[in-house]
């Protein structure tokens, strides 16, 4: 006898929770945007790569260290790292004019059109490192999408912890969502694609940075898991819901 299982669609899903730093809000250009004047001030030096390497490394030190750290406060001790490592004088205001730029990261160019148009199709959810504060500026930036939202300081903890997962279907039990009404949308393996997949919940990896060798400015994980579906932006994961139906 021949069983034959059921392919996943994404009909089958009412319920989005989105990565929102990196996924939806271009955490990479805003990181640039800031970091190219201030090194040019002090007369350094640095490529974008160089940067967003750095980035990520201390961002992954500290993500260890303090797993309950929200993201946005991880900036300005990222920041002093970074410096340090490129024997700048870290400055205070430098450091809260860092974490203060997350309220003017820009959103993909793709995005609000793309969450627009799943927003008839589906409940849209945040679940993100940032605390309440950034998720407010950010939200904005992207035309106020979500109808529910997860953050780090409600949570207690980050990702790619467990508990934020666990945390957010608690939240969502009592609008009726189970796990298999959830598609977690998301760029990071690291925070998001890896964890996420072992607790088993379905997964659209948004492959931001496709076709580039390195992870920019997404610590690395150390390994990859297969997505249950995959876009390489979420203007494709758009065209892949449509052409589905």
């Amino acid at each position: 006898m021949i069983l034959y299982i059921a392919k996943m669609k994404l009909s089958d899903f009412n319920t989005l929770t989105f990565d929102v730093v990196g996924t939806l809000i271009d955490f990479e250009a805003g990181i640039l945007n800031w970091f190219r004047p201030t090194l040019c001030r002090h007369g350094v030096t640095k490529t974008d790569d160089e940067i967003l390497t750095a980035f990520a490394g201390f961002e992954d030190r500290h993500q260890q260290a303090e797993p309950d750290k929200p993201f946005t406060q991880m900036l300005p001790l990222i920041y002093r790292d970074m410096a340090a490592a490129w024997d700048l004088q870290a400055r205070d205001d430098d450091a809260q004019a860092f974490k203060d730029s997350i309220r003017f990261w820009p959103s993909f160019p793709d995005t609000v059109d793309a969450l627009r148009e799943l927003s008839t199709k589906y409940r849209l959810v945040a679940v993100t490192n940032a605390d309440t504060w950034a998720l407010k500026y950010m939200s904005a930036t992207m035309a106020a999408p979500f109808d529910e939202q997860v953050t780090c300081d409600e949570v207690g903890v980050n990702k790619p912890s467990p508990l934020v997962f666990e945390y957010m279907f608690k939240k969502l039990a009592p609008l009726g969502v189970r796990k298999p009404d959830v598609l977690h949308t998301a760029q990071s393996q690291y925070h998001d694609i890896v964890p996420a997949t072992e607790l088993g919940i379905a997964t659209m990896w948004i492959e931001r940075r496709h076709g580039k060798e390195s992870y920019g400015a997404t610590p690395k994980p150390e390994k990859v898991a297969t997505p249950t579906f995959h876009a390489t932006s979420m203007a494709d994961f758009v065209r892949q819901v449509k052409e589905e139906r």
